[in-house]
């Protein structure tokens, strides 16, 4: 009872983030300045969801496990390429 609980919980507040991070982008604000709460929020959304399915079928961990070891990488990997391939060309090789 009380791990469905948990679980609800989590799964929750992973929906939350997500909402919060589409929310952001309607601000008046650029293109690059939405994108950083709307992946963050993501992330930690999806992160949320899947600790909410690890806790409802913990015989699946390792490939949870790996889930959130996956979004956590990716997530902050392309946040770095978008940051470079967005920047005016003062770092750019050439």
């Amino acid at each position: 009872m009380l791990i469905n609980v948990l679980s609800y919980t989590c799964i929750g507040i992973g929906v939350l983030f997500w909402f919060w991070g589409t929310f952001a982008l309607t601000s008046p604000r650029s293109v690059l300045f939405k994108l950083h709460p709307l992946s963050v929020s993501d992330t930690l959304g999806s992160i949320s969801i899947i600790v909410g399915l690890l806790l409802k079928i913990p015989r699946e961990w390792p490939l949870l496990i790996l889930a959130i070891l996956s979004l956590a990488i990716w997530n902050t990997m392309l946040g770095y390429v978008l940051a470079y391939c967005s920047s005016s060309g003062e770092y750019h090789d050439g």
